[in-house]
């Protein structure tokens, strides 16, 4: 139970960081371009969401094997487990779009 809640853990926090580190690097690279940073740090934000996702269960692929095999097989409690990780992760990649708007919301 406790590398599973270290898993969850860490893929949210895996997420998180793809979109707030992505976003906030995509603000300091559009000052150098003389871009309005709060727009394209938002619009990043909103694009990097899945690819978060997707970074932080560890491939788009594997997850989806697990679940099948195992619903297959009838084995419920890894599909289970394996759904847990990718809401983790979504919460993860949500809450740092929210993050970025929050940050964002007086400029844009």
């Amino acid at each position: 139970m406790n590398s599973m809640l270290s898993k969850a853990a860490l893929d949210f926090f895996i997420a998180f960081g793809v979109v707030f580190g992505g976003s906030m690097l995509a603000g300091i690279g559009s000052v150098f371009l003389f871009m309005p940073p709060a727009a394209i740090m938002v619009k990043t934000a909103s694009q990097l969401k899945i690819w978060a996702l997707v970074a932080a269960v560890g491939g788009s692929i594997d997850p989806m094997r697990v679940i099948e095999s195992n619903i297959i097989e009838g084995h419920l409690s890894p599909v289970a487990q394996q759904i847990g990780f990718m809401i983790c992760a979504f919460l993860g990649a949500h809450m740092g779009t929210e993050l970025i708007r929050w940050l964002c919301k007086g400029a844009v």
